[in-house]
């Protein structure tokens, strides 16, 4: 499945602030350096839809605060 998320860095606190059949908006407490708000991002999905952090990839934007995620599920 994939997700189009906007992400929000350096916010006071991790949180999806709306939800849409395939669109997230995210707050992240994350700065957008060094990687620091994807590995925040995927921390997060994979604990919100209960799967492996290995099952969640972001297949564009790493640089972007738009940014497409795929969720892989186990079948």
């Amino acid at each position: 499945m994939d997700i189009l998320v906007k992400v929000i860095p350096r916010s006071s606190k991790t949180e999806i602030i709306e939800q849409k059949e395939n669109f997230l908006k995210i707050h992240l407490k994350a700065a957008p350096e060094k990687g620091k708000a994807n590995r925040e991002l995927i921390n997060f999905l994979a604990n919100h839809f209960k799967v492996a952090k290995s099952q969640i990839e972001i297949l564009k934007g790493l640089t972007s605060k738009n940014k497409m995620i795929r969720l892989i599920k186990n079948q």
